[in-house]
């Protein structure tokens, strides 16, 4: 009798779990997702984004980037639980007077949006199990709020992953993900030395509502064999919830807690710690939060998140992408309104946020930043956005730096 590897077993008893928690008591009907409804003839999917980014760094000349991205793709009804989904992805450079990370110049500061033409999503999705879907593919995963796993969907070439994803709510209230990841398609394309991590890494991820809020506990074992310094091992939980002090108040808040070593094939050694405290306050279109975000750094090692949506993290000037090896402390406010019914389109959403970035123990200053947005829905289709980033760095090796995009959205 043959073996059965760790990625196989685990698939097959995520996979067997809901079929036998059905078999035990009857389950509800499975939740509306992406692989439950079904049309004749399928659904054709079609995107695009024309983007203007402009950025001004000091000690390099400054980049102007007009890129166009497009992805084209099709999904099938569904047929005995079954669905295919396929999309292509293309990014065009219009104005190419920036450092795309691959071709340079390297006079240019960067703007890491490559010309690329490629398969973006390839997968089956199979809803046979009660409550659970599997999709199996080259896909997107985003967990959470992306601060460990996203797709990066702010650069032009969205990250997505070769996968096996089982997802189930068999086991009320619990929501159970589990991947196992062979291959991280990141925004650099496939041109770039770095555009493709080969992976044996495994996602879990379990929600739960309780009284004091949403509450998630989540391991990642990350293992990329062409990438080894990348590697961890990742145990946390967060709590999110919201209480209501008037009938026009409601205070929000956010607690998170996760503990890194290293895993698989990194060499170094390392216990670093994560954390996370937020609080705020809405009132009505008005919505203001004040946060402390810490990753630990030892002097040679720091809490990392590399599969992370991280534009959304430590300011949009993109400094940060790469945790400091004395990590980092970052205290932000933002504030937030949102518009219903604003004089032209359907809606608008005004942000602006500050924040005082040190390193870990708070001794060094790396910088502040003040960031910016304006997003116009018009319709269903049709999408504006205009946002800006000025960073002030305190130290040589953060430069000062400006950004500012304007964008044009269109779908159906």
């Amino acid at each position: 009798m043959h073996a059965i590897n760790g990625p196989a077993f685990l698939a097959i008893a995520v996979m067997a779990a809901p079929a036998m928690a059905h078999a035990q008591s009857p389950a509800p009907s499975p939740a509306a997702g992406p692989a439950a409804a079904s049309t004749q003839s399928g659904d054709i999917l079609f995107e695009s984004r024309l983007r203007y980014e402009g950025v001004s760094q000091d000690g390099l000349d400054d980049a102007t980037a007009v890129t166009l991205r497009t992805r084209l793709g099709w999904q099938s009804p569904e047929r005995s639980g079954f669905r295919l989904l396929v999309e292509g992805e293309s990014v065009v450079a219009l104005v190419d007077d920036y450092n795309d990370t691959i071709h340079g110049p390297a006079r240019y500061a960067v703007v890491a949006d490559p010309e690329a033409f490629e398969l973006n999503r390839l997968q089956v999705a199979w809803t046979g199990l009660p409550d659970t879907e599997v999709i199996l593919g080259r896909q997107r995963i985003v967990l959470g709020s992306a601060r460990f796993v996203g797709n990066v969907g702010f650069r032009q070439n969205e990250q997505t992953f070769d996968a096996v994803k089982v997802t189930t709510r068999a086991f009320e209230p619990l929501t159970v993900t589990w991947a196992w990841i062979d291959r991280v398609h990141r925004v650099f394309g496939d041109d770039s030395p770095v555009g493709e991590w080969r992976s044996d890494s495994h996602l879990l991820n379990v929600e739960a509502p309780t009284p004091a809020g949403r509450l998630t506990a989540y391991g990642y074992l990350l293992d990329f064999g062409n990438a080894p310094a990348q590697s961890s091992a990742t145990w946390g939980a967060r709590l999110e919830g919201s209480r209501s002090l008037s009938p026009d108040w409601s205070a929000l808040y956010t607690l998170e807690y996760a503990r890194q070593s290293e895993y698989g094939a990194n060499p170094a050694r390392f216990d670093l710690d994560y954390g996370l405290v937020s609080a705020g306050l809405k009132r009505g279109p008005l919505t203001t939060t004040l946060a402390f975000e810490r990753l630990d750094g030892n002097g040679a090692q720091a809490f990392q998140t590399p599969l992370a949506t991280l534009h959304a993290f430590q300011g949009w000037a993109d400094v940060f992408l790469t945790t400091p090896r004395d990590g980092l402390r970052d205290v932000s406010a933002t504030a937030s309104y949102a518009i219903a019914h604003p004089p032209v389109g359907r809606s608008a959403t005004l942000t602006a946020s500050w924040r005082d970035i040190h390193d870990a123990d708070g001794s060094a200053r790396y910088g502040r930043e003040l960031d910016v947005s304006a997003r116009l829905v018009l319709d269903a289709h049709w999408a504006i956005e205009i946002k800006g980033a000025r960073f002030d760095g305190a130290q040589a090796v953060f430069a000062d730096r400006d950004k500012i995009w304007a964008a044009l959205d269109y779908r159906f």
